[in-house]
């Protein structure tokens, strides 16, 4: 039987036909779009969620405890600014060192433009101009490069407190120097962008890191400028003896209970464990420091820095061997310090020989300690 084709016959049937036709894919088309909606709500809503959850899972508060308990103590009423700093990644700053190796007008012209600019100026005595470093008041992080072999990187990113252990370690063109627990190798990509030294020997023990270092020095430094530069994996404690008197100059980046990796350990246990262990660090770092003045040639310097707090890895590491062995003295690094007050904030109370930088929002650098020696 056939069906009804209404009043309009054939004509009239197939046009409304038509029109519902349309009607439904609108009706579909819409319903979709409200799904998609609701789903991409919910996907926002779960990923604001898990960051939220993220941030707060961040901060380890085993260590945080230890350390409100240590560092109030021992820096007072300042601690309470520099905790906010520390557990607060969002307000971080991170430095542009350039690289003279690979140099780009661009990315300077570029950071200018974002307002970067050096982090002293040209003309100070204690910032060879050779060594452009950019920072910016506004936290943030430049974007990174990645390693492509072959590929010089320009620029690398580092904690602009960092390069005052360069400064301090005043390298001339020509000279030995060894960095003795060179990883991951900003502070040796920093000497070489600050003078010509006739020998850098880079020397990380920890096997993981140590490949870490030789690919960071493949993207900075041109294969042609590679025979100035040794790599080794040596216990650094073991350098003095197997290398007496055989620089110029030494930096001891030493490990370290570094303050911002410890507070955001994901890992309680691990985070107890390294606590534990916390005291014997400085045992470690002073028998870094023993076997850096044995390989010292009378006459030449070292540098100690740390990325902690600590005054027991800091201070009292250098008093034990300024105490101790009488064929070094302090280095009056004051002149250091007047220029880097101008970008860091500074602990008072210290000797003339350190420095202790400390973070503060707007110039959220550090921690970082550098002493410097001298072997008569």
């Amino acid at each position: 039987m056939p069906l009804p084709l209404g009043r309009a016959g054939p004509r009239g049937a197939m046009h409304a036909l038509r029109r519902l036709g349309r009607l439904a894919r609108r009706l579909r088309g819409w319903v979709d779009v409200c799904r998609r909606r609701d789903t991409h709500s919910s996907a926002e809503e779960q990923l604001e969620t898990k960051t939220e959850t993220k941030l707060q899972k961040k901060i380890c508060q085993v260590v945080l405890s230890h350390f409100e308990k240590q560092y109030s103590k021992e820096l007072g009423e300042v601690w309470n600014s520099i905790s906010q700093v520390l557990s607060t990644p969002q307000c971080w700053q991170y430095a542009v060192l350039l690289n003279k190796f690979n140099f780009s007008s661009e990315v300077e012209n570029d950071l200018r433009l974002k307002g970067y600019r050096l982090i002293f100026p040209e003309t100070s005595s204690c910032f060879r101009q050779s060594l452009k470093c950019y920072i910016s008041s506004s936290p943030g992080r430049f974007p990174a490069q990645k390693h492509r072999a072959g590929k010089l990187k320009e620029y690398y990113l580092l904690n602009a407190a960092s390069v005052l252990a360069v400064l301090a370690l005043e390298v001339e063109n020509g000279e030995k120097v060894l960095d003795m627990c060179a990883a991951p190798g900003g502070k040796s990509i920093a000497t070489l962008q600050y003078a010509w030294p006739g020998l850098l020997h880079c020397n990380e023990y920890d096997h993981l890191r140590s490949r870490w270092l030789k690919q960071t020095l493949e993207s900075f430094i041109p294969e042609s400028l590679m025979s100035l530069i040794t790599v080794s994996q040596l216990d650094g404690r073991q350098i003095g003896n197997l290398q007496p008197e055989g620089f110029d100059k030494v930096l001891v980046d030493a490990p370290c209970s570094n303050d911002r990796s410890w507070l955001f350990c994901s890992n309680t246990q691990q985070a107890t464990l390294r606590l534990a262990q916390r005291k014997a660090l400085s045992a470690i770092q002073i028998q870094l420091l023993r076997s850096a003045i044995k390989a010292l040639r009378p006459g030449g310097s070292l540098v100690y820095s740390t990325c902690t707090l600590s005054k027991a890895e800091n201070g009292d590491v250098v008093t034990h061997i300024l105490d101790s062995c009488s064929n070094v003295c302090p280095v009056d690094m004051s002149a250091l310090a007047s220029s880097a007050s101008q970008e860091f904030t500074l602990a008072s109370g210290v000797q003339q020989h350190e420095l202790l930088v400390l973070p503060e929002r707007g110039k959220a650098w550090g921690p970082m300690y550098v002493a410097k020696l001298k072997k008569m």
